[in-house]
């Protein structure tokens, strides 16, 4: 039996003619995800979907693909009264040449120069989004662990894994981060100081982020993620793959693209930002920053070995000036199950991270497709051409970004403070009643 999609599902849509009944999007939700089997459709009445997307990627026949927001955008960017922005997140960047039969490697001014080409008037680099991520959510980390609370902290950046933990875990709730992720704080950063800034109407800018995930497709319409009810915050998602398609219907050519950078001044993040698209990634960039927090030192060693790789479970004990820090890293929602009976059955963790997506972001639901046997291998390229940026780069911490350091100053004040608060952070809810065919309440 094949996975049932609602019609009204924000993230993906399923063309039943193209349907051949191979069931992989069925094996992929029930052994990977972790969500087919968990609930009884006769009960719940519409299906349950976290809108990771893996059923998608998987799909060899396009039964099954990503909404196509893209159409709606190459509307928009004829209106002339619009200011249309642009936010790519790190994942996409390492993945986007295999749409074009390349090896992945980091493709990042190319992707700026073509969304200029393609109309953007500003183009982000969201591993800027995630450096704040670390600044506050390391910061949380640290405040609960100086009081004991809410602990073991489990990250909050990955959309699809917060909505498992809503249907499935509601009583895990308080335990996730309040941060938003990545692409939630930087649309908000978007919306209020860079528009105030540039002097633009946030009414009258567009904000459309690139992203490995369709998942992100239902975050976006998130209402408690926006800083106003006037307008959202982040308009439009499109996946990379989806990037690819607009790129060809305009007949452009990606072995021709030239190189730029980013726009600023939201400008480039460090490479601790850009590790989130690994899984062990967001654990490894918080852990270089609390460390600071805690201790007020600059940490020697930032690799940590340990939570790299492909275990499905990896963990790491980290020596923060005497207190000893116990973190986890959760690699595919199908260990997840695991890692909570380790919890219960007395591992005790302070900060744990939890991806969707086995490999992490750079596997997300929206990237290029790969067959069964290469997929491994192409996951470790991926991550490895992540890794190969942050050994090299200058900024590697995401407190010793500049344009970071002037945000706070200029406009955040301190992370924690009360404005951070506001535009940053979030709150969740308990959708479990979704299971027994309830509607929720937002």
């Amino acid at each position: 039996m094949e996975v049932v999609i609602d019609k009204d599902n924000y993230s993906i849509e399923k063309v039943d003619e193209l349907c051949i009944h191979c069931e992989y999007c069925t094996k992929v939700c029930q052994n990977d995800v972790n969500v087919y089997g968990k609930y009884d459709l006769n009960v719940s009445k519409k299906p349950i979907c976290i809108h990771c997307g893996q059923c998608a990627n998987i799909c060899p026949t396009e039964a099954i693909r990503e909404r196509l927001d893209y159409l709606f955008i190459k509307k928009i960017l004829k209106e002339k009264n619009k200011t249309v922005v642009f936010s790519v997140a790190p994942a996409v960047r390492v993945a986007f040449s295999e749409l074009f039969g390349e090896e992945p490697y980091n493709v990042e001014g190319k992707i700026v120069y073509l969304l200029k080409e393609l109309g953007a008037d500003y183009v982000f680099d969201i591993t800027f989004g995630a450096d704040l991520t670390i600044m506050e959510e390391a910061y949380e980390l640290v405040e609960r662990i100086k009081k004991k609370e809410r602990l073991p902290m489990f990250t909050s950046c990955c959309p699809a894994w917060v909505n498992y933990c809503e249907i499935f875990h509601p009583e895990l709730l308080e335990n996730l981060s309040t941060c938003k992720s990545p692409i939630a704080m930087q649309s908000s950063i978007i919306k209020t100081y860079f528009a105030d800034k540039e002097e633009i109407d946030p009414k009258n800018m567009i904000h459309v982020v690139v992203a490995p995930c369709t998942a992100k497709k239902y975050e976006c319409r998130r209402k408690e993620l926006n800083t106003t009810s006037i307008y959202p915050d982040t308009d439009y998602v499109i996946t990379t793959r989806e990037l690819a398609m607009w790129m060809e219907e305009e007949h452009i050519d990606f072995s021709n693209l030239s190189s730029t950078a980013f726009d600023s001044p939201l400008g480039k993040g460090s490479s601790a930002g850009e590790m989130f698209g690994n899984t062990g990634g967001v654990c490894e960039a918080a852990l270089r920053t609390a460390y600071h927090y805690m201790t007020g030192k600059d940490l020697d060693k930032l690799e940590f070995q340990e939570i790299r790789g492909m275990d499905g479970i990896k963990e790491a004990s980290v020596d923060f000036d005497g207190t000893l820090i116990q973190v986890a890293v959760v690699n595919g929602m199908k260990y997840f199950e695991e890692l909570l009976e380790k919890i219960k059955n007395g591992s005790n963790y302070h900060f744990v991270e939890v991806m969707n997506c086995i490999g992490g972001c750079i596997a997300g639901g929206g990237q290029p497709k790969m067959t069964m046997l290469e997929r491994r291998e192409k996951k470790l390229k991926r991550m490895n051409v992540i890794y190969q940026d942050d050994s090299k780069a200058i900024r590697r911490v995401s407190y010793q970004n500049p344009d970071i350091v002037q945000l706070y100053s200029l406009f955040l004040e301190s992370p924690g403070s009360s404005k951070a608060e506001h535009l940053l952070h979030t709150h969740y809810t308990n959708r479990s009643s979704l299971l027994e065919g309830g509607d929720i309440c937002e």
